[in-house]
């Protein structure tokens, strides 16, 4: 996959209590995620991006009751699907 050498592979798991708060998060992600599914979604961020990102999650969340997790991936490694899933196809593509 060609992707700028500045951005990094992450990967955003959330749970969130609220259903209104669970939406917000979901429709926020939907822009940033490349690939993914349910609460899970990959992300290819820069330290910028990924600063702004756990700020504003930082904001749409409820910290007593939801939580975010921000794994980062080793995007050298190859994934491993199980059942009927597919790897995302190796495309470029662009932020803007």
């Amino acid at each position: 996959m060609l992707v700028s050498p500045h951005r990094t592979l992450y990967l955003i798991a959330y749970d969130v209590a609220d259903p209104k708060r669970l939406a917000r998060v979901h429709r926020y992600l939907l822009g940033w995620k490349v690939g993914g599914q349910k609460s899970f979604y990959e992300c290819w961020l820069t330290r910028a991006e990924l600063a702004t990102v756990t700020h504003e999650l930082g904001e749409l969340i409820d910290p007593a009751s939801d939580r975010v997790h921000i794994f980062q991936l080793d995007e050298r490694m190859q994934p491993k699907c199980y059942g009927i899933a597919r790897p995302a196809p190796a495309q470029s593509f662009i932020l803007v």
